[in-house]
């Protein structure tokens, strides 16, 4: 019997994808909005696929705030784009 992927749904495209392809968001307890990497870390997540693309997505149609239940302030947007973006600048090692 084969073993079963665990699938999430990207809050920018609204394409399921693998668990693993995705990036987690997390609202953490404290009510910081922060981008996890081990998909461990505590608190409310929201998935979004590997791409800049689909976070402005998600910026436009609200999709964070609806899934933290609360307002997501701009710059953590900004935050999260520049995390984005560094991260895939960097060469796999």
């Amino acid at each position: 019997m084969p073993k079963k992927i665990p699938m999430r749904q990207c809050v920018g495209c609204g394409e399921m994808k693998e668990k693993k392809s995705l990036i987690r968001i997390v609202r953490t307890p404290e009510g910081e909005i922060i981008l996890d990497r081990t998909g461990r870390a505590n608190g409310r997540g929201a998935y979004l696929c590997d791409d800049p693309a689909c976070l402005r997505l998600a910026r436009k149609k609200k999709a964070l705030a609806r899934a933290f239940r609360q307002a997501v302030p701009e710059p953590v947007y900004e935050s999260l784009e520049a995390a984005m973006s560094l991260e895939a600048d960097q060469p796999e090692g």
